[in-house]
């Protein structure tokens, strides 16, 4: 039976370009970190490696801090879908500079470091664009279930992209950039297809006092500021992805084979939860439910920190990233769901901000403190701390404890548009 959200054509478009996005996206990801580890090592310690894999998460978070009020007051002022499609095209271009350098035998840090700051860049206007494209290609009793489909796109991906990376490495070091360009390219074709779209549009004024009321609109609704900050730092204390080059080449030892499903095995217990959640979407106590999930997430952290058996270390990845999508799953409707579509780029931006500040300085902190206090002590301590911020949160935002069902609130009368062109 097909979830309802994919038999509209213009979801099932957006599906599948994110799907193909996202193996692109993580097969770059994995080939990136394990050339910077491998070429690190090659002159540098164990800890000195490790500061750079912290390097690559900073030079990624920088263009998306500086850029975020813009992308977002560019997804709510211009045609979501043409930007989508302009950024999609420049991580395509990413991919190709990486390939010829890495065919050529011209690969080095530097062009690494440089290629991970223009993927920034991209990803910067990426995240709120087709955060916010997604709600308008659906109806909205369907939303609930078209973000887990969504994520269900984005955690398939997350699987595929590193094992497919890992094997199209270990065939020929250049072949895994070439496939994700190919894929690139695929989900610029889905985009394509996709027709003008409805939606509301932003009110006229001065783009800066625009953008900035997408940031008061946040901290004025505590519900979406909760769930934003508690995503931003659980993973940011929790997150492991910096430490798996480490732990496959010097703790567990299992090499760049092992990595790749190191890197899928979190991706593999978000992918069933959410397909999970696709057919049958959680209902009741959403709040509590979801601050439970984020513990889970933590302990599964520091035991995965603690282990030296490759198969507990795979068990603990794939329970922490079941218990993230748990959350995820709860945290993204929330946020959607309160926010009028106006508005939705930019808050959308001030999500991906977050994300990216969890994910790229969880790993810029997860290799400063593996090079400070060594890889296993380092991930421990960030379990036990994603698990302290669960419960000051649950504290600080009672709004999250509070929050029972999907309500779907009627959004205020906002000026409806079709999306015909630039604006």
């Amino acid at each position: 039976m097909v979830p309802e959200p994919l038999r509209i054509p213009a979801f099932r478009a957006y599906w599948l370009a994110r799907l193909a996005t996202t193996v692109a996206q993580m097969a770059m990801v994995i080939v990136i970190g394990w050339q910077v580890y491998d070429i690190a090592r090659q002159t540098m310690s164990i800890g000195d490696a490790a500061f750079q894999l912290g390097l690559i998460g900073l030079v990624q978070f920088v263009p998306l801090f500086l850029l975020t009020p813009v992308s977002g007051w560019v997804a709510d002022r211009l045609d979501r879908r043409h930007v989508a499609k302009a950024v999609v095209m420049l991580e395509m271009l990413c991919a190709l500079i990486l390939f010829w350098a890495t065919w050529s035998g011209a690969i080095s840090l530097p062009i690494l470091f440089s290629i991970a700051a223009l993927l920034g860049v991209a990803r910067a206007f990426a995240g709120p664009a087709l955060g916010a494209l997604a709600p308008n290609l659906v109806p909205r009793e369907l939303l609930p279930r078209a973000i887990a489909l969504s994520s269900t796109a984005w955690q398939s991906g997350a699987i595929a992209g590193p094992a497919l990376g890992g094997v199209l490495y270990d065939i020929t070091p250049h072949l895994s950039y070439g496939v994700s360009a190919g894929l690139f390219g695929f989900a610029v074709a889905c985009l394509l297809l996709i027709g003008p779209v409805k939606r509301s549009t932003i009110e006229p004024g001065k783009p800066i006092r625009r953008m900035i009321e997408g940031l008061q609109y946040v901290g004025r609704n505590r519900l979406v500021l909760g769930a934003i900050t508690l995503d931003l730092f659980a993973v940011l204390l929790g997150g492991v992805t910096a430490m798996l080059p480490i732990y496959a080449r010097d703790i567990l030892e299992v090499g760049a084979q092992g990595l790749g499903p190191l890197r899928a095995a979190p991706a593999l217990g978000a992918t069933l939860t959410a397909i999970y959640f696709s057919f049958r979407p959680i209902r009741t106590n959403v709040g509590v439910k979801m601050l439970s999930a984020v513990v889970v997430f933590g302990a599964a952290t520091a035991i995965f920190g603690l282990s030296t058996w490759y198969f507990l270390s795979l068990a603990m990845l794939a329970v922490l990233g079941a218990a993230d999508m748990f959350s995820v799953y709860i945290r993204q409707s929330l946020i959607q769901l309160h926010t009028p579509d106006s508005m939705r780029g930019r808050v959308s931006a001030a999500s991906t901000l977050a994300i990216s500040a969890s994910n790229e300085l969880g790993e810029m902190r997860s290799g400063f403190s593996a090079a400070l206090i060594g890889p296993v002590t380092a991930t421990v301590a960030g379990g036990i701390g994603a698990i302290f911020v669960t419960l000051l949160w649950a504290r600080w935002f009672p709004e999250l404890r509070r929050a029972r069902t999907f309500d779907l609130p009627e959004p205020p009368p906002e000026r409806a548009a079709v999306t015909t062109g630039g604006v």
